[in-house]
């Protein structure tokens, strides 16, 4: 599965080199030439000289066989672009973007961008998460990228299945919020048993989601 970043600084040399570490195959687009040469010479990574915003840079990029696009250059209206420009002419659901203007947050948001963040260690765990099964993804993220709104598909053979909340394994920094069972919402108490099929959503920090993600056990067959 394929990733595209588009920007080569600062923020985007250390998101590809992070992906890297973890064997992702990622293509970094940046359209200055010394800085594409600098990463290249640094990073083995498909690095590609040009303009993120040109539809014949993305296709050589390999965007039709992308899953997520992350927009991370100095400037937020580019940004939108690319997101914009990767939904609509390349069908990509999956879209990531850097904002260093938190009023634009909304617009964003409003124009459909997939996620808004600015930390490289955010973005990278985004795009790996996006890859991952669908029994725990992000819903949104709040304080620059430091908290999410997670949820968790509990199906047959979950460790939480037929649990108490109370009785869960939870960080201190993990709070369950509601659970959303046959399309009606319940509001959780300790005493309410989680059952298989119900969608869970959980506010937590992302260190708190990593230690998350090592204690709940997958289905089996998962």
């Amino acid at each position: 599965m394929k990733s595209i970043i588009i920007g080569g600084g600062k923020l985007g040399y250390y998101l590809l080199k992070t992906l890297r570490e973890r064997n992702h195959q990622v293509t970094l687009i940046e359209r200055d030439r010394n800085t594409c040469d600098e990463i290249a010479g640094d990073i083995d990574a498909d690095i590609i000289f040009g303009d993120g915003t040109d539809l014949d840079v993305l296709k050589d990029a390999g965007i039709e066989e992308a899953e997520v696009v992350a927009a991370v250059t100095g400037t937020d209206e580019e940004n939108l672009v690319i997101c914009q420009i990767a939904k609509f002419n390349f069908n990509i659901d999956k879209t990531i973007a850097r904002i260093n203007n938190p009023k634009n947050i909304n617009m964003f948001k409003a124009l459909g961008v997939g996620r808004t963040v600015c930390s490289t260690e955010v973005i990278a765990n985004l795009i790996e998460w996006e890859f991952e099964k669908d029994d725990l993804k992000i819903v949104q993220t709040f304080e620059l990228g430091e908290m999410c709104l997670i949820e968790i598909i509990i199906e047959e053979g979950h460790s939480w299945s037929n649990k108490a909340v109370k009785a869960l394994d939870l960080h201190d920094e993990c709070v369950i919020v509601s659970i959303v069972r046959d399309g009606k919402i319940i509001y959780p108490r300790g005493s309410t048993q989680i059952a298989s099929g119900d969608r869970v959503l959980a506010v937590t920090s992302i260190h708190a989601m990593k230690d998350l993600k090592k204690r709940i056990n997958k289905p089996r067959g998962k």
